[in-house]
């Protein structure tokens, strides 16, 4: 499979040390790639990762804060400093945290260093929902129906635009993100109190009231299109997922490619995003998500970062997305080709989160014992060991595990298997929710939406 090409920029945007502003799995994901490069690593931590083991095995490394998140990896402050400290060339945000925040992304470049990401600018356009889906129209990306402006303050004003777009909608913050400040409106006695609610919301998660409508699908899938730019024009699509096993719009299970979706159909689509992203000048790995429904595509919003679900269209693709990401911060021209990608069998991941199977509640405390499965197809992307004490201040996620087989059928098989051989004891899981979910009969068929999972779960608790 053909890589991005090696032949830097006449003006070079070369490094030799990374810095990577994150932790856990992720953390341990991009330090192998950048060894992988030849380039150095500095890994940063709060005093409850001083004994992860992606600590250890970096080049260098500092404690920059607290336990608390809030006073260590998003100190954009103390991370700035960490790389003057250390030396590092360039940041690498991984996801979550400050991986799409324009201001971080604008402070890294006016320091000297690199970001390895987009540029502000196009964090800052795709990340207001508004702004991206005016963008997307105007490249010929199709959106969800509904206005491309915010609404208006006036509440008459506002019940005009649900009228026009017809009931059920949905009002989501235009800075939102991760599921947060969104609520469907079944009928119209409940506008008012829904916009009063996600107003609030949007104000306090994401610093602006700023709200948007869109019409609310019945029963759509959530379909993701992964691309590559390098930033002088070129850029290409590796095929897509479907991540519609989502519970309170967290995604839970993820494979490439979405079935039962014909090529013809899914094609110009691609083909809109990798226009829409030579447009606004896009650089580096992004995802444009999109619901599905009777045929269609809407588009929904693009994550101007790598994705947690980003191994199952390298499994399927071939293609090494975080070597992508670095090699187009440095500024190599990408050799990769649109008729060069080819996608080839079919992958499955679960999310293995720190948690009670049934409650959903996080568990923290120490891993007593762990065996992680092995063999043909399997791949376990984590930073836990046993004897590593997960913490209660981040987010639940401890391993990734990843299947590769010709088929999806033989892919689920393998998952099966796979989450057959996992033990983790000491702390609670969610395996046990995972195997019976890939053992339910509309999951086996592909025959789900984004909101099957819930029904599963309500259907579960009440037999």
């Amino acid at each position: 499979m053909p890589e991005p090409s090696e032949q830097p920029l006449a003006t070079g945007r070369r490094f030799d040390t990374v810095l990577i502003a994150n932790r856990g799995e992720i953390a341990v994901r991009i330090q192998r790639t950048c060894h992988e490069l030849g380039l150095k690593t500095v890994a940063i931590c709060s005093e409850a990762d001083r004994q992860a083991p992606y600590i250890k095995s970096a080049d260098n490394f500092l404690c920059i804060g607290p336990s608390t998140a809030g006073k260590s990896y998003l100190n954009q402050d103390a991370i700035l400093l960490a790389a003057r400290l250390t030396g590092a060339g360039a940041i690498h945000p991984g996801y979550g945290f400050l991986s799409e925040n324009a201001a971080f992304a604008d402070a890294v470049e006016r320091a000297g260093l690199i970001f390895i990401g987009p540029t502000a600018l196009s964090i800052a356009t795709m990340g207001d929902k508004i702004a991206a889906k005016r963008a997307m129209m105007a490249a010929g990306v199709p959106c969800v129906p509904g206005p491309d402006t915010a609404l208006p303050d006036d509440l008459v004003s506002v019940e005009l635009v649900a009228l026009d777009i017809g009931y059920p909608v949905i009002v989501k913050a235009a800075g939102g993100g991760g599921g947060r400040g969104m609520r469907v409106v079944p009928k119209a006695d409940q506008l008012h109190e829904a916009i009063a609610l996600t107003r609030e919301e949007a104000r306090k998660a994401f610093g602006s009231p700023s709200l948007y409508m869109e019409k609310f699908l019945q029963h759509p899938r959530h379909i993701e299109i992964q691309i590559i730019c390098d930033g002088h024009g070129n850029a290409v699509w590796l095929g897509h997922r479907d991540c519609s096993m989502q519970r309170r719009h967290q995604k839970v299970v993820e494979e490439a490619p979405a079935p039962g979706i014909a090529p013809e159909i899914i094609q110009p689509v691609g083909m809109a995003c990798v226009e829409a992203c030579r447009q606004i000048g896009y650089r580096g790995v992004g995802t444009f998500e999109f619901l599905y429904e009777d045929g269609a595509f809407y588009f929904i919003e693009m994550n101007t970062r790598l994705q947690v679900e980003h191994p199952v269209t390298e499994m399927t693709s071939g293609v090494d997305i975080v070597r992508a990401q670095i090699k187009a911060a440095e500024g190599h021209v990408l050799e990769l080709t649109q008729d060069g990608v080819t996608c080839d069998g079919h992958s499955f991941e679960c999310r293995i989160n720190a948690e009670d199977p049934d409650t959903f509640l996080p568990s923290a405390g120490v891993i007593t014992r762990l065996v992680l499965p092995q063999g043909s197809g399997i791949r376990v992307d984590t930073h836990i060991h046993a004897g590593y004490k997960v913490s209660p201040y981040y987010d639940s996620l401890i391993a990734k595990l990843i299947v590769h087989a010709p088929t999806r059928a033989k892919a689920r098989a393998r998952m099966c298997e796979a989450l057959a051989g996992i033990e983790i004891e000491g702390i609670a899981t969610n395996i046990p929710f995972l195997r019976a979910l890939f053992e339910d009969h509309a999951f086996a068929r592909g025959e789900t939406d984004i909101h099957y999972l819930e029904q599963w779960l309500k259907l579960r608790r009440a037999a």
